[in-house]
């Protein structure tokens, strides 16, 4: 009988609460004003990562989180070196309130990796990636070599867990590309077969690509002898193009090419029907008739749009080059 008794209370409690708890969600839901967060359409300056010297090339693994990026600030102002930092990012549901915070950090695995990848000389270009094929993290940089002249380079480790710092391997030249002319920054599209890269071989900068085959791993391929690559016609122009970085189907990079604002300007080239379109000029709301330097996109899935960062020499920043951020929708 008492059993029977309190089975009844412990059903009419539930049942008293089960449309309280209904209640209480609709109220959640009814607070939720925005459902994805939207990075800013205007150029910030990252303020915490620049200094009164140089400052660009960021790469990172994901939107947000750990990066790399190339600064003279230890020379001041001489030698390129990397340097680690941290972007990171939040937008508020309730209000959309976007907050941002960016600074230089102290990451044990990243300094041992940068300290593995510098060299006596110049070093540009930091481009960080995931290869789920073989389960290794890749750094690719430009560094100067003894005559001057920039080369590829890659080191990789197996990603950090925990506390534990992974073993590095390399860094190893990508023969399949350099040469004797000024070779830098290669990046991959998303299924990692394709490379792009820029080189003055021809005399000016032009972006290249070349082709995988996926038969042979990453690291074998970019081991691999020199291979010509494919200038694209669509994009290059007579001046120079450089810089080029692939997210999806959009190609952006940086072109002093007559008709811009001014120095170089950034650009972007989408891809549909088996080509890359014309290039179109961001515009004035991001180039100036200053210059505007190695764009990176990043994204997060909770946000409608992505995160355009640059480096540029436009006056108002902390001094010479200094990284910015700004919204950009991929359509």
């Amino acid at each position: 009988m008492k059993r029977t008794i309190i089975k009844s209370l412990i059903f009419l409690v539930l049942g008293l609460m089960l449309p309280l708890t209904g209640c209480f969600m609709d109220k959640l839901d009814d607070d939720i004003k925005f459902v994805f967060g939207e990075f800013p359409d205007t150029v910030r300056n990252i303020t915490d990562l620049n200094s009164q010297y140089d400052d660009y090339n960021v790469g990172m693994l994901d939107g947000s989180g750990p990066i790399i990026f190339s600064t003279n600030w230890k020379s001041a102002g001489g030698q390129f070196d990397l340097e680690q930092g941290y972007i990171s990012f939040t937008f508020d549901q309730k209000n959309g309130t976007f907050m941002f915070d960016a600074g230089i950090s102290n990451n044990e695995h990243l300094d041992r990796l940068i300290r593995r990848a510098q060299t006596p000389y110049n070093d540009f270009g930091p481009y960080r990636f995931f290869n789920s094929q073989d389960g290794y993290e890749y750094l690719v940089l430009a560094s100067a070599n003894s005559n001057g002249s920039l080369d590829l380079k890659y080191l990789r480790n197996l990603p950090q867990y925990g506390n534990s710092i992974p073993d590095i391997e390399g860094p190893f030249p990508v023969n399949l590309i350099n040469t004797s002319s000024n070779d830098a920054y290669l990046c991959l599209d998303a299924n990692l077969d394709t490379a792009y890269y820029c080189s003055d071989r021809s005399g000016n900068f032009d972006i290249y690509l070349l082709k995988r085959s996926l038969d042979i791993g990453l690291a074998d391929w970019l081991d691999n002898g020199f291979t010509e690559g494919v200038r694209i016609e669509s994009i290059n122009s007579s001046a120079n193009d450089k810089c080029p970085l692939v997210y999806k189907n959009v190609l952006v990079f940086t072109s002093d090419r007559p008709g811009g604002l001014g120095g170089f300007d950034l650009y972007y080239s989408v891809f549909k029907n088996g080509n890359w379109s014309a290039p179109v000029n961001f515009g004035p709301g991001i180039n100036t008739q200053y210059n505007e330097y190695r764009p990176f996109i990043g994204s997060h899935a909770e946000f409608s749009n992505q995160m355009l960062i640059f480096s540029s020499d436009r006056p108002g920043g902390k001094g010479r080059y200094d990284l910015y951020y700004t919204g950009f929708k991929v359509e």
